[in-house]
């Protein structure tokens, strides 16, 4: 998948150090990153299932533009 891809995923979000984290439902992980209010809003929903849209911006990076709930 090139830079600049559209992603939707899904899976657990977590923290590593400072890093927001998402780890796939389907194995590996993104790193993600947020713009201030997207991170304000993620921290809320650490620990739970959700689903990240955004663009690929690097090999492990998600440029986030929405996090919300999974069902």
């Amino acid at each position: 998948m090139p830079r600049g891809s559209k992603v939707i995923e899904t899976g657990w979000l977590n923290r590593d150090g400072k890093e927001l984290i998402l780890r796939r439902d389907g194995g590996g992980r993104w790193r993600l990153d947020c713009g201030l209010i997207t991170e304000w809003r993620a921290n809320r929903m650490l620990g739970q299932r959700v689903r990240v849209l955004g663009v690929r911006d690097a090999f492990d990076v998600i440029g986030v533009t929405a996090i919300i709930r999974a069902d």
